[in-house]
């Protein structure tokens, strides 16, 4: 059985965009970037739920990451 799942991220700046191409070299097989103008679609796609859960929460965790190096004073 095949599971897809999506998370769309919305947002006006560049914040959303940064994310999605910062982390999109890391897309492992049955993930794909969408991008759009002020968003970012992020397609999963996996034979179990746990499998999707667990890229999904990766992909989270790294985007706080990158949105907190995006707010860090260090960044310019």
């Amino acid at each position: 059985m095949k599971i897809e799942g999506k998370l769309t991220f919305k947002g006006e700046g560049k914040l959303v965009n940064i994310i999605a191409r910062s982390l999109a070299p890391d897309n492992v097989p049955g993930m794909k970037t969408i991008f759009g103008d002020d968003s970012a679609t992020v397609l999963f796609e996996g034979e179990k739920v746990g499998t999707i859960l667990a890229s999904v929460d990766d992909y989270l965790m790294n985007a706080t990451v990158v949105e907190k190096l995006f707010y860090s004073p260090f960044s310019s």
